[in-house]
């Protein structure tokens, strides 16, 4: 009896032990929350205003509008809809608040052009179209609501990018003619997958966007300089598909005190090549001297990334593309990956993509 007792007593705790390191069948949260759209156009331009109210927009003319914080996401009138507005691909939207937004229209020649909106997007205003007729495509544009300054970035034309600035809200736009923007015969583009190549923050001074090109990819600066510096960054080139295609920054500072001192931004960038969306190799880079020198992640996201943004609720970074979203909790040195869905832009916390897809930052999955 003695030695039954103890076989079913050492039975019993090597089951107890193995249930104990049983990996748990507890479901995992989801780490974005699928809404509906209400659209199956593909989305590229996304912009939260305070998590409640938020812009969404893409082809087909489409824009959206959500003010329960995606709750309803209701469709805007087509800017120019009684026109060839339905044709147009919406790659970028900014917000001012519910009433007030700017969307940009990506296209060649007059297919890239602005509209604005000062009545929750019953109708629609003109405010800018490209005036490189023949030439040019607009690939990003960035607003800041605090001061009502901006930059339209579009592609190069006659050997130089276009940028356009504006000080007014987006009413007038006047041309960049400082000689950094030459490219000087080099292959070098701007890609409009995301409206993320200057760094979307909602507040803040900024002057800096990305590209890449079979030339490779860079930063151009201007945040703290006259004229407009070049600097490379380490993240796939080589190719027409391939560069940065993302940039996001983080202020170190509390306030916007020294907002010039290069040491009081921490900056990221992503990218990689679109048509090798699961490669994963040289796809992030990060710098802490306002981009004069870059370092590549050492752990990078899983895949081609077009999209970058600091969350401050989690105090780290996320990024995501067509193969999925990472997070990095060590400013951009390693990342781990978030999920694998397809995505094209973000705009905390809300991420959009092709099919109408929108979701949701889950909070309560970190």
């Amino acid at each position: 009896m003695h030695l039954l007792w103890v076989s079913l007593f050492a039975a019993a705790s090597a089951l107890a032990a193995a249930q104990s390191t049983a990996p748990s069948t507890a479901p995992v949260p989801a780490v974005w929350l699928m809404q509906d759209s209400g659209t199956t156009a593909g989305l590229r331009g996304i912009d939260s205003v305070d998590g409640i109210v938020a812009w969404a927009s893409g082809t087909g003319g489409t824009v959206l509008r959500t003010i329960d914080g995606g709750a309803h996401w209701l469709k805007c009138a087509v800017p120019d809809g009684d026109k060839e507005g339905a044709s147009l691909d919406f790659r970028g939207v900014q917000a001012w608040d519910a009433k007030t937004a700017i969307v940009m229209a990506s296209g060649a020649g007059e297919k890239s052009r602005l509209y604005k909106t000062t009545d929750g997007c019953q109708t629609w205003v003109l405010v800018f179209k490209n005036p490189d007729a023949r030439e040019g495509f607009f690939d990003c544009f960035w607003l800041s609501p605090q001061y009502n300054d901006g930059m339209l970035l579009g592609d190069p034309v006659k050997d130089k990018f276009s940028i356009f600035e504006t000080e007014d809200g987006g009413r007038t736009w006047k041309r960049d003619i400082r000689l950094g923007l030459r490219v000087k015969g080099k292959s070098l583009a701007a890609f409009a997958a995301s409206n993320g190549l200057f760094p979307q923050r909602r507040t803040g001074y900024m002057r800096g966007f990305v590209t890449g090109g079979q030339a490779g990819a860079f930063l151009f600066n201007r945040w703290a300089t006259i004229d407009w510096i070049k600097s490379e960054i380490p993240v796939a080139s080589g190719a027409e598909s391939a560069g940065a295609f993302s940039l996001g920054y983080r202020f170190t500072r509390p306030r916007c005190t020294d907002c010039e001192n290069p040491s009081n931004y921490f900056l990221v960038a992503v990218g990689g090549d679109y048509t090798k969306p699961m490669e994963g190799a040289a796809t992030a880079a990060w710098s802490t001297d306002l981009g004069q020198h870059w370092a590549a992640a050492a752990k990078p996201p899983h895949g081609y990334r077009s999209t970058v943004q600091w969350s401050d609720t989690l105090k780290a970074w996320i990024t995501a593309g067509t193969n999925g979203s990472d997070i990095s909790r060590d400013d951009g040195k390693t990342w781990a990956p978030l999920d694998n869905g397809n995505w094209n832009a973000l705009s905390l916390p809300f991420l959009v993509g092709p099919n109408g897809r929108i979701a949701e930052l889950n909070a309560a999955a970190f």
